[in-house]
């Protein structure tokens, strides 16, 4: 039986028992890879080495498969599961059609928003532009290294096109940027949807807070703890190893560079990296203990993320990594006035319930100065003290890839050819030779030029812009602000290092980009 909508929309085929079944398996798996993703991406080493590089791109690819299954199943059949919308509502046509089908259905306002279709089209687009850029690059490519003679090997290629000075270098980054584009759609199409736990009509999730803190739908609290626990989880043991002076990642392994234990820190063999991913996931957390507590407003009832969310913003300062450390001291004061002025502005809230969740709050940042400094201030302090000259170094290495892009401004030299590149650069073959910039704004217009740079930030506009329509899941702003808060300070920990460079916190960071997403400004 095919079913007309009164929208005019004519189904292909008649929805059946089995579609929604494949659906639901499909939804399901996405869900269970998602969060696999994103506890395995920290703890295998910081997806640092081929094996789970691999790992993540597989999963990523998997995602894509399971996507696509949902998208045919969606547009060849009258099924349209429900989307969250600012206001949870069904017009006569979505009544009689489960009336009909008997299937829960709703027109998701993501498909009907004029201006929500518009920014999801332009950051496709962009999406494509990016992954068609490295395609071209690497198939229009003007050389390949040889690592043996560390030599370049030239070909012919077309000057007006993106171009290569190593194609194997930008196909293995085609390769992992696929995996990461594949896993944002698919966790934004994921999140897009409610749960069987928010469409019963739990009384916490799915709901809108009764001070108006937005919802918190069943698939994004579940994320967030995830991420809250593995994160508190990992911090925890890069505190014990710290402190226990083992040089080896995770108890386990001796990493071939940085073998000393001030040098490295939990998973991730480069300590300033570690500090890296846990500046980009504790604001997130914080938030998600505030808009738990927001949603039944019991702030003293709620405090296991908030827990998590202290000693991962005691490990940046713990770790002695200098920029991860004073960009956390700037995130958790920022993040302290974000929350306190966000609670006394909220008439709605019991003055009682403002001075509980303000204690808290004080409590929180006394616990991470108190963790922080206590454990990490006897190998950090000395350390403040070279920032300068450390900064100064940084520059010297600065000269050379800015020639580089002097040279190559529109399209750079193919992504992923920093290393390759560079040695042709330096002053003397004795010079030294890094694998990664340690700034990645520079990195990106050496070897994505003009035009690839802008693609990146044009993208990361439109993910940004999306909260301000009117369609999708409303939450907290002190979330939005926070996980606002959080890409921010990866970017400025970007001018110094290379934060993007590492696999997990690109990953970590596109994962907040998909929320972003998914998210809408409070009618």
């Amino acid at each position: 039986m095919q079913v007309l909508l009164e929208s005019g929309a004519l189904t292909r085929r008649p929805l059946c028992v089995g579609h929604v079944q494949v659906y639901y398996i499909s939804d399901v798996l996405t869900g269970l890879v998602v969060c696999f993703m994103v506890v395995f991406s920290p703890w295998a080493y910081g997806t640092t080495e081929l094996w789970s590089v691999w790992t993540m791109n597989v999963c990523g690819y998997s995602l894509a498969i399971l996507q696509l299954v949902k998208i045919v199943i969606r547009k060849s059949t009258a099924y349209r599961p429900q989307c969250w919308e600012g206001k949870q509502t069904e017009d006569v046509s979505i009544r009689r059609e489960r009336s009909l089908q008997g299937t829960a259905a709703g027109v998701c306002r993501r498909t009907k928003g004029l201006g929500n279709r518009s920014f999801t089209w332009a950051l496709a687009f962009c999406t494509c532009g990016i992954l068609g850029f490295c395609l071209v690059a690497a198939l229009n490519a003007r050389a390949v290294y040889l690592p043996d003679s560390m030599t370049l090997q030239y070909y012919k290629y077309l000057p007006w096109l993106p171009s290569s000075f190593d194609r194997q270098s930008t196909l293995k980054s085609l390769w992992n940027y696929l995996g990461i584009a594949c896993s944002f759609w698919a966790v934004w199409d994921w999140l897009g949807g409610p749960s069987p736990v928010d469409r019963g009509g739990d009384s916490f999730h799915g709901t809108r807070a009764s001070h108006g803190g937005g919802m918190l739908t069943e698939r994004l609290s579940r994320l967030l703890w995830v991420l809250a626990i593995s994160g508190g989880l990992l911090g925890g043991e890069g505190i014990v190893q710290r402190l226990s002076g083992s040089c080896e990642l995770l108890f386990l392994v001796k990493p071939e560079i940085h073998q000393e234990a001030q040098e490295q820190f939990a998973s991730y063999a480069y300590r300033a990296n570690a500090g890296q991913y846990f500046n980009l996931l504790w604001p997130v957390c914080l938030g998600f203990w505030w808009v738990r507590s927001q949603l039944n407003g019991k702030y003293a009832r709620n405090s296991v993320p908030l827990l998590c969310a202290v000693v991962m913003a005691a490990c940046p300062i713990i770790s002695g990594a200098r920029g991860a450390a004073l960009v956390d001291l700037a995130l958790l004061l920022v993040a302290i006035l974000i929350l306190t002025t966000c609670l006394w502005r909220r008439s709605a809230i019991p003055r009682n319930k403002k001075w509980v969740a303000s204690t808290q709050l004080a409590l929180f940042a006394t616990g991470v100065l108190t963790v922080g400094i206590g454990l990490g201030w006897g190998q950090l302090g000395p350390r403040l003290g070279l920032v300068r000259s450390g900064l100064a170094e940084r520059e010297l290495l600065y000269g050379p890839a800015r020639r580089i892009a002097a040279d190559y401004p529109l399209f750079g030299t193919g992504p992923g050819t920093f290393e390759q590149m560079f040695q042709l650069y330096r002053a003397s073959p004795e010079a030294y030779w890094p694998a990664q910039l340690h700034n990645d704004w520079l990195e990106t217009r050496v070897t994505w030029g003009w035009f690839g740079t802008g693609l990146v930030v044009v993208a990361l506009f439109i993910v940004l812009m999306r909260r301000f329509l009117d369609d999708g899941i409303t939450i907290d702003p002190g979330l939005v602000f926070l996980m606002w808060l959080s890409l921010i300070g990866c970017l400025v920990q970007a001018r110094w290092d290379f934060p993007l460079q590492v696999y997990s916190i690109l990953f970590l960071f596109v994962v907040w980009c998909a929320v972003l997403f998914t998210l809408s400004r409070q009618p």
